[in-house]
């Protein structure tokens, strides 16, 4: 069994029939995390024996002639941002090493065990989920497992890397400016950051990052996202941002995939430079989907400029005020300095500075519309430059030089809350994955993984990692 191969509905409908059981497919989660973690360090918490009990519950249902859910006995991890009963969340800090476990589920993990998921685990992240290097003083370095010597990406890398090695066949993150995204075009992975609200957040906190950030389940291909979405998506009464559930249905969506007869490029969003070898790993993917029929137009000067000043207001505003109370912590100076000078920075922000960065969202968004009119969809690389070697210790390679920031084509995305999808195109020289993005207007969840599964079919990428 091969996690990366198998279909979680295929998975999930074998257990139902009997062919297997819940507790086989948690035993090899189990087994493949024991041999690949120590390498990889994808996974910072495991309960094996709750897990076991939970698949157990599934498999007794079964015998008793029930259905515990469409995606019966899948093995999950969950991102250590958020709550699973009975694990810790540290979000990567020591200011919460030693943390008692939680004592419910986050919204996005009480509906996939409702659908009947087990979690297994919590994955790594970079502190706060502030960063694309999926690193922490409390939990270590995350590698990629397609080149141990390179970065997942992040802040959902430790996911991203549990799926791509094969520990778990689904997991949760989320992408505030980038999350899914970033890992998932350095691991191989088809991802979705699905509209604000479409995923809840909900619950007795506020969301950390306002408006910018967007939870959701993480896969190797899109028609598992799309299963995944199929029952986590819907209103939530605790969370103001939540959408109503599609009539429509996510699987459908992806079971039946098409692409628009014209789609728009953006290969540098009017301002990024981007490396050489992942733009020809776009362009390759782009001559594809013309010898299938469809029409690509460039779209010149997408935005204006990069809007990384307006959102880096938004997200320092908000971890100073998810850090305050931590200010005078003993372990406070042992906070990534970085981290520490980002919560500095939103301390000394005023709400004017806010309220003019909430404004330059509604300005990209207004930009975005006007495209949208000539094209359906716009497709961008994923990332300006191949997830960079850990030795560079955060900064990324852009044609051959050190650059700060190599992930420049996401978060306006989350500034205008757009639906984007990346899809894998090719591998780099260095044997990482490298993807691209498909972008769609507000709300046009199904649009979006409509031709992300049609480009995952015209490209067939279907490599693994050699682990």
């Amino acid at each position: 069994m091969d996690f990366r191969i198998n279909r979680v509905t295929d998975l999930a409908e074998q257990v139902r029939s009997g062919q297997r059981s819940a507790v086989s497919l948690t035993e090899h989660a189990l087994a493949r995390i024991e041999a690949l973690n120590p390498s990889i360090n994808a996974f910072v918490a495991l309960d094996a024996e709750r897990a076991l009990e939970q698949a157990e519950g599934v498999d007794q249902i079964i015998a008793a002639g029930g259905n515990p859910g469409p995606l019966a006995g899948i093995p999950i991890g969950v991102k250590d941002l958020e709550d699973a009963a009975g694990l810790p969340t540290t979000h990567g800090s020591p200011l919460h090493e030693g943390t008692e476990p939680a004592r419910g589920d986050s919204a996005l993990v009480a509906r996939l065990r409702q659908a009947g998921c087990v979690v297994v685990g919590k994955t790594n992240t970079p502190e706060f989920g502030w960063t694309s290097r999926t690193e922490n003083a409390l939990h270590g370095l995350t590698r990629n497992p397609w080149n141990l010597d390179h970065t997942p990406g992040g802040s959902s890398g430790g996911s991203a890397a549990a799926i791509a090695a094969g520990m778990v066949p689904l997991a949760t993150g989320s992408d505030g400016g980038g999350s899914i995204r970033i890992p998932s075009s350095a691991c191989g992975l088809s991802g979705m950051k699905a509209s604000l609200g479409r995923v809840p957040n909900g619950g007795r906190e506020a969301p950390g990052w306002l408006e910018l950030s967007s939870k959701g389940p993480m896969a190797r291909s899109i028609f598992d996202v799309a299963a995944a979405l199929e029952v986590v998506v819907g209103p939530e009464p605790t969370d103001l941002a939540s959408l109503p559930k599609p009539e429509a249905s996510f699987l459908d969506a992806v079971t039946d995939p098409h692409l628009p007869s014209t789609i728009g490029w953006s290969p540098d969003l009017g301002f990024a430079e981007v490396d050489a070898e992942v733009l020809a790993n776009c362009e390759r993917a782009l001559g594809v989907l013309v010898d299938a029929g469809i029409e690509v137009v460039e779209v010149p000067n997408l935005f204006e400029g990069d809007c990384v000043e307006d959102w880096l207001t938004i997200v320092c505003t908000c971890l100073a005020r998810s850090m305050e109370d931590h200010a005078d912590h003993d372990r406070w100076l042992e906070v990534d300095p970085v981290l520490r000078l980002m919560v500095e920075n939103g301390r000394t922000t005023s709400g004017i500075d806010v309220v003019r960065a909430l404004d330059a969202q509604h300005q990209l968004n207004l930009r975005l519309v006007e495209h949208f009119h000539a094209v359906r969809l716009i497709l961008t690389p994923t990332t300006a430059g191949v997830a960079p070697p850990v030795a560079l210790g955060g900064l990324g390679l852009i044609n051959g030089a050190e650059a700060q920031n190599w992930v420049q084509f996401t978060y306006a995305f989350n500034m205008t809350r757009s639906p984007a999808a990346t899809v894998p195109v090719g591998l780099s020289a260095t044997g990482v994955p490298i993807g691209m993005q498909i972008v769609g207007p507000q709300h046009a969840d199904l649009a979006v993984l409509r031709a992300a599964a049609a480009v995952e079919q015209l490209l067939g990428f279907d490599a693994v990692a050699p682990c």
